[in-house]
């Protein structure tokens, strides 16, 4: 399996506009970041866990052809506002599967009230099937299975996804015992970390640190980060052996 980062940002990406912040005038691509998303690959199957509103640089960027299908965490729309870029992938592949809580596929009708009208539909407006998410009811992706890890970000419910010995956790701020244990034995664990500061609804860098250290994976990549969290490669540096500040347009084989 292959994980392509396509984006590590947190929702207003970096460089921020208008922003004169150090970080945000750094000249490394690696404080260049994306809204948060990534591609899993294994065989001749493909799909996308969230698709933002840099969804469709992102695909270009990343030279991706086919998508079997976009898993969401959430209905944010730093996670969702791309939508609309899948058509492409429509008019070669067909319907685009989409999985997500029945609460994110009711905000996301509303939202993109067009891609799921019935009647006088638009020609070439963007075609999905829903696939309803429900927490403790894993589900089949291509030949695997995609386990759902409930997470809180603040007030709000957000969906994890363990798919073999690999997590992706984004936009987390507390998580039951119970949801942690569906996590032992990763070889790789992705986790948001946004900041030194604490936060409302998002782990900041200890925090992570110590969910991390709690769940004990082989290999750990932070994302989902700030421009305040401060330069790639000094931040790294202070990081633990195993753990790793993912950056936009990283590949990992797992």
């Amino acid at each position: 399996m292959k994980v392509y980062f396509l984006g590590t940002g947190t929702s207003q990406g970096i460089p921020i506009i208008g922003s004169d912040h150090e970080v945000c005038k750094s000249a490394d691509s690696k404080d260049k970041r994306l809204r948060v998303s990534v591609w899993v690959t294994w065989d001749n199957h493909s799909y996308v866990i969230d698709c933002g509103p840099d969804f469709r640089q992102q695909m270009l960027t990343s030279n991706c052809k086919k998508v079997d299908g976009i898993l969401f965490t959430h209905e944010h729309a730093d996670h969702t506002a791309g939508l609309d870029d899948i058509r492409p992938f429509n008019f070669r592949q067909g319907v685009m599967p989409i999985y997500a809580h029945k609460r994110v596929i009711e905000n996301l009708k509303k939202r993109f009230d067009y891609i799921f009208e019935t009647k006088n539909r638009y020609p070439g407006a963007p075609s999905v099937k829903t696939i309803e998410v429900e927490n403790d009811q894993p589900f089949l992706i291509g030949d695997k299975m995609a386990f759902p890890v409930n997470v809180m970000h603040g007030d709000l419910q957000v969906f994890g996804y363990r798919i073999d010995d690999f997590a992706y956790l984004t936009d987390v701020k507390t998580i039951e015992e119970i949801e942690v244990d569906k996590l032992k034995n990763l070889k790789v664990l992705v986790v948001n970390a946004l900041r030194e500061e604490l936060h409302d609804s998002h782990f900041n860098l200890q925090e992570a640190l110590d969910f991390i250290a709690l769940v004990k994976p082989q290999k750990a990549y932070i994302t989902h980060i700030s421009h305040i969290l401060g330069f790639h490669e000094v931040v790294q540096k202070e990081l633990p052996e195993n753990v790793f500040l993912a950056y936009d347009n990283l590949e990992i084989t797992i």
